[in-house]
């Protein structure tokens, strides 16, 4: 049975995510940075009232930072409750592709693409890359490197590590405020 892949450009090559991993393709129009995080990470947007960490696949790659342009997007894609969105160079295709022409990755690709690549399909004179997602989102080793987890507090309700529990005074040294 056939599936619907979304293809999209990084650093001149063809990639490819399963339709039904996709929410949706925005124009991209900066992120916010986020200090701390790594390079490959541009920054944050907000998509339809949902605040999305948004991954610069270039720079994920080994490529330079991706200089936006008219076609640049953002691959907005959702696994479980978690979304992330992909910067890419352009998409704007949508390919049925049959089980006759997805590919193993040869092994050279496979050892050196640090597992981002899990397949490939051959359509016609065209080689698309299938991406795995969950490597490329952090499920695997990414998240076991700093782990970021609010720790809950004494109302049992998640809080901000160094944050001062409600209605409990801090030593401040004895400073009174003026009047």
């Amino acid at each position: 049975m056939s599936a619907l892949y979304v293809v999209f450009v990084v650093g001149g090559a063809e990639y490819a995510l399963p339709a039904s991993v996709v929410l949706q393709l925005e124009p991209f129009q900066g992120a916010t940075p986020v200090p701390g995080t790594p390079d490959y990470v541009a920054g944050i947007v907000q998509v339809r009232g949902h605040v999305i960490p948004v991954i610069d696949l270039s720079r994920l790659f080994g490529g330079e930072a991706l200089t936006p342009t008219f076609d640049t997007r953002i691959v907005v894609t959702e696994r479980g409750a978690r979304r992330v969105g992909l910067l890419v160079e352009k998409s704007r295709e949508v390919l049925r592709v049959e089980p006759a022409s997805l590919q193993a990755t040869p092994g050279v690709i496979e050892e050196n693409s640090r597992g981002f690549v899990e397949g490939l399909a051959q359509m016609g004179a065209r080689t698309l890359m299938l991406i795995s997602l969950s490597k490329v989102i952090g499920e695997d080793e990414l998240n076991v490197e700093s782990p970021k987890h609010l720790e809950p507090g004494s109302s049992g309700v998640p809080e901000l590590p160094g944050a001062v529990a409600a209605g409990v005074a801090r030593n401040d040294g004895g400073a009174r405020p003026e009047h």
